[in-house]
């Protein structure tokens, strides 16, 4: 991991090495946080936008009210945070994440005066699941572990804890020579992957996940809107594994994952084993759009 040189922390940079919190910080042993990943990219006039900045702001704030975290900075501030961090590292292009977090004070189960923190870290990074992943399409596998159950888990947040899940499903998946997880739900459904949304096509027809079994992704929206501009026709409805195996195409969305095709699942290729026609055709509009190639999706890019 690339580093850079200043964090955001509390209301102030502070060197990256000096960005540290206290062993007994409540989220280290009870993980309750909320955080967001966000893309800062180069666009092709050299100037940087950060994508979709506000609605991922808007999405923590929500999480943080989902688990009950009393933000110490408005939306405004960690905006401009951001874009401080960002300026302060010259960075042209990044990963963002920001974090909200109870810290030190009580210990167990009931916080009652913990302090909430917030940080926000930029580095460097390219793609998540490998260039030539993003290119050519990856290998996936059906986990063994289920993803949360709507009542056993917040869903609709981003709360560090639950991440535990992603973990365990994505090391299982690693470990079986395969690229990523895909999760079901808790009534064998296909839910998600580890930390990204899934889309499939089959006749000409793009389906995914409701929202509400999984994370209202801000790319998967963004992806959405995109195919329905396009004239494709697309539908959000529960789908099972085996309708998976046979789809023509299939792929993941998220900030970390961007539009990253799937080739295989549980041994099965999906399609040609490429990339398919629709596959490729949303990718390059996401990408000629936070390239600043296509202005259609202005809104979406945040300029730093």
């Amino acid at each position: 991991m690339e580093k850079a040189k200043k964090i955001w922390l509390d209301g102030r940079l502070v060197n990256w090495e000096d960005a540290n919190v206290h062993i007994l910080t409540h989220a280290l042993h009870y993980g309750l946080g909320v955080f967001e990943g966000i893309r800062c990219y180069e666009g092709d006039d050299g100037k940087s936008i950060v994508f979709r900045l506000k609605e991922h702001t808007k999405r923590l704030f929500e999480s943080a009210k989902i688990v009950q975290i009393e933000m110490p900075f408005t939306e405004d501030e960690v905006n401009a945070a951001i874009i401080e961090t960002l300026q302060k590292n010259d960075l042209k292009a990044a990963y963002i994440r920001v974090i909200a977090f109870l810290g030190e004070g009580s210990m167990g189960l009931y916080p009652k005066d913990n302090r909430v923190s917030v940080a926000v870290a930029a580095w460097p990074w390219g793609a998540y699941l490998g260039e030539d992943g993003m290119e050519k399409g990856i290998r996936t596998k059906i986990s063994s572990f289920a993803r949360h159950h709507i009542n056993a888990a917040m869903t609709k947040a981003k709360v560090c804890g639950s991440y535990v899940n992603s973990i365990l499903a994505k090391r299982e998946a690693v470990k079986g020579g395969y690229d990523e997880a895909i999760l079901l739900d808790t009534d064998g459904y296909v839910s998600e992957g580890s930390g990204e949304n899934i889309f499939m096509v089959r006749n000409g027809i793009i389906k995914t996940t409701p929202i509400t079994t999984v994370l209202d992704g801000i790319t998967r929206d963004a992806v959405i809107k995109i195919a329905r501009a396009a004239g494709l026709e697309v539908v959000e409805a529960r789908f099972t594994r085996d309708e998976l195996y046979i789809a023509d195409e299939a792929f993941f969305t998220g900030t970390a994952a961007e539009i990253t095709p799937i080739r295989e699942v549980d041994d099965r290729v999906i399609g040609t084993g490429k990339p398919g026609p629709i596959t490729k055709q949303i990718q390059k509009t996401y990408f000629d759009i936070i390239c600043g190639r296509n202005n259609d999706y202005n809104s979406w890019r945040y300029p730093v």
